[in-house]
């Protein structure tokens, strides 16, 4: 049988090219924050990173209360990543950099991530519930539409990290390719389960001339993607340890993966897709898979938007 060629053959070499080297950890003082402080020791325990850890605060517009809120709201910004800082190290991290912004939290903090060379952002949702999160506007979901490097989002209790389960959403695209590499790399060494799901919209009844479509021919493109996925579970072996299963299904891809995730424990299951680079307008609008999972998912969300090219 024909080796997968990305599962055998990898040097020590490249598999430090596939560790991230540092880590931003986004603080205030909520409680999905801790939820991200204790995700981000462990990822930065386990890929050898360095945690940078920020906080982010925004003077107010009122003229006349300037000067007093400028100075209490710098000093409780102060007081929160010190909090932070301990946190980290509460649960046996060490924090590389620790870093107060002044600004609109999400811009400061991709401006920090760019500046330090981070590889992974780590912040938590605020876990507004159902209607809370039908509004895009949390810094969270600010980030996440912007950013230039992947970002795990945490929320679901204390519990929902190390996840037991990771889902990762594959739709052919880079994006959701390196989403996938990084999810397993993050969740490999804990013996997590895995699943590679990929969604058909629906399937077609006609062709482009508007005929009725060979059943045959349907078949045969729906083997080449059942192929495909396998190669795909094949690729993600090497990083998890075992080989994840595969599902091809037929739906809407965001709604397909909040049922895989309610199948069991979803609190405790890591959803990893990709984003899609829509531009300024598209980040806008509410519609990509990506910005559907985060909204409706109830464990922690990695999304990875599309690779950069090499320069």
């Amino acid at each position: 049988m024909r080796a997968s060629k990305r599962s055998v053959g990898f040097d020590a070499r490249e598999e430090r090219e596939r560790m991230l080297e540092k880590v931003l950890l986004a603080t205030d003082s909520s409680k999905d924050a801790a939820l991200a402080t204790r995700a981000a020791v462990d990822v930065c325990g386990g890929q050898g990173a360095e945690l940078h850890i920020v906080h982010a605060w925004q003077n107010v517009p009122t003229a006349r209360l300037r000067p007093f809120m400028r100075a209490a709201l710098k000093n409780l910004g102060e007081e929160l990543l010190e909090d932070g800082v301990k946190r980290v190290e509460g649960a046996g991290g060490l924090v590389a950099g620790a870093h107060l912004v002044e600004g609109r939290a999400a811009d400061e903090i991709l401006d920090l991530a760019g500046q330090i060379g981070a590889g992974l952002i780590v912040i938590g949702s605020r876990g507004l519930g159902p209607v809370g999160r039908i509004a895009l506007g949390s810094v969270s979901e600010a980030v996440i539409h912007h950013s230039r490097w992947p970002v795990l989002v945490l929320r679901g209790g204390e519990d929902s990290w190390p996840p037991e389960r990771v889902i990762f959403g594959d739709d052919g695209s880079e994006a959701a390719r390196a989403a996938g590499d990084l999810g397993a790399s993050l969740c490999g060494r804990r013996g997590a389960q895995a699943l590679v799901l990929h969604a058909y919209p629906r399937l077609p009844e006609v062709d482009a001339e508007d005929r009725e479509f060979d059943p045959r021919l349907v078949d045969d493109e729906l083997r080449r993607a059942e192929n495909d996925l396998q190669e795909r579970s094949r690729e993600l072996e090497s990083r998890l340890g075992s080989r994840p299963k595969a599902r091809l299904v037929v739906g809407d891809a965001a709604a397909s993966l909040m049922e895989a995730a309610e199948a069991d424990a979803p609190e405790r299951t890591l959803l990893a897709v990709g984003s899609r680079d829509l531009g300024a307008i598209g980040r806008m609008r509410l519609g990509s898979v990506s910005t559907k999972v985060v909204h409706a998912a109830k464990g922690p969300v990695l999304v990875h938007p599309p690779p950069r090219a090499e320069t």
